[in-house]
């Protein structure tokens, strides 16, 4: 079976309404499950009720701003997104074992709405190593964002008004309009969402071991596979190690493995020119100021108060932070492993070198760059072409290969 007849295949099972789905011909089950996000009321704009609970400390919600205009698809606050809340997380395993031992939890790209692209991936994975492959989505992506931010046409006429009250803007879509709009008006939801998934994992991990999932061990190890802005938190996860849940895990980066802002999304598939320069702006602004202006950031960025969530700051600029970063990557050099295309323009693979290797290249992870034989991209590793189904079976065998033996 080529690549993209295997795509099709999972697509067609993962899109049906049961929650439990069987392919005796794959070899595969995909089981779905209800998951509530407790911490949402604590960290999303919109709440009153901002709230740090390892110190008693309520915080007002100072800076909310939704987004620059008054549509009211996107003008609406973090907290009142209903499908952020509550939503679900899906296991992909084989068949061959009633319950999974262990477990890789997949984390996507940056303004993803399905999971299809990743199907493949996860199959593969799950067939080589044998742990089970969960389905993680990150906060407001996925079923996590209304279905409306996807709607072609409303989302077109956003774009439009993008590009023209803007006009140095670039790459204005409908795919990245919703994603460009609220991220241009408020920067600071890349942290409050990654720190809600954050949340969000460590209360799946805890599910977990009282036996919420049954296709699950409830001892199972916990490894993690990281693709895109899926790496960035991976990184950040792996180094703030939650009550000691991803001590012995270990992390591939695909597609990833640098900071922020040596990561270039400006793409019609991620985020347009104007919201991406105005994130970028703002952390750098924040870093150097200490996150004086904003005392609920402030808080999560103390090494003291929050040891764990403030890795989020080292992985925000290269310059920032790099001795502490670098010391601590040092401290998982067995455990990361990345994989880089040299032809991609979003996440660069000498950027992935430098962060993960270090500028003098004393930090041994191992980061592989592979170059593939046919036209690819950042968001297509795979192309689903029949002209180059052959070259396409044989490259993503060899790296999903290369992965699944990190893992073993």
């Amino acid at each position: 079976m080529h690549y993209y007849q295997l795509y099709e295949q999972l697509k067609n099972l993962f899109h049906t309404e049961e929650d439990c789905v069987r392919s005796e011909e794959l070899k595969i089950e995909l089981v779905k499950y209800s998951f509530e996000s407790n911490q949402a009321a604590n960290v999303l704009c919109g709440s009153d009720q901002l709230h740090c609970e390892s110190h008693h400390q309520h915080f007002d919600n100072t800076f909310c701003k939704e987004v620059n205009d008054t549509d009211h698809l996107l003008d609406i606050s973090d907290y009142s997104v209903i499908e952020n809340k509550k939503f679900k997380i899906i296991v992909l395993k084989t068949i061959e074992e009633a319950v999974a031992n262990d477990v890789i939890v997949m984390f996507h790209g940056l303004n993803e709405k399905k999971w299809d692209k990743y199907l493949p991936w996860a199959y593969e994975l799950a067939k080589r190593t044998k742990k089970a492959i969960v389905l993680f989505p990150i906060s407001f992506h996925m079923d996590r964002a209304p279905i409306e931010w996807s709607d072609r046409k409303t989302m077109f006429e956003v774009a439009q008004k993008r590009a023209m009250y803007w006009q140095e803007n670039s790459d204005t879509s409908y795919v990245n309009a919703a994603l460009s709009t609220r991220m241009e008006a408020n920067p600071q939801r890349m942290f409050w969402s990654g720190l809600q998934t954050y949340y969000d994992f460590i209360q799946w991990e805890e599910q977990l071991r009282t036996g919420k999932f049954p296709v699950l061990s409830d001892k199972a190890n916990i490894d993690l596979f990281g693709y895109s802005i899926g790496s960035f938190l991976s990184i950040i996860f792996l180094m703030a190690n939650p009550n000691g849940i991803l001590e012995h895990s270990k992390l591939v980066c695909f597609c990833g493995g640098m900071t922020i802002d040596r990561m270039f999304p400006v793409s019609k598939y991620i985020m347009d020119g104007k919201a991406t320069i105005a994130m970028q702006k703002v952390f750098a602004e924040l870093l150097t100021t200490k996150f004086i202006a904003e005392p609920r950031l402030s808080h999560y960025q103390s090494n003291e108060l929050h040891p764990g969530e403030s890795w989020f700051k080292t992985m925000l600029r290269y310059n920032h932070h790099q001795e502490d970063r670098e010391a601590r990557l040092k401290e998982l050099e067995k455990q990361i492993y990345a994989v880089n295309l040299k032809n991609d323009e979003v996440a660069p693979a000498v950027e992935a070198l430098n962060m993960l290797k270090g500028p003098y290249r004393d930090v041994p992870i191992g980061v592989d760059v592979l170059d593939y034989p046919f036209p690819y991209s950042h968001m297509v590793p795979f192309p689903l072409t029949i002209k180059n189904a052959e070259e396409v079976d044989i490259h993503f065998n060899l790296t999903m290969a290369k992965i699944a033996n990190f893992y073993l």
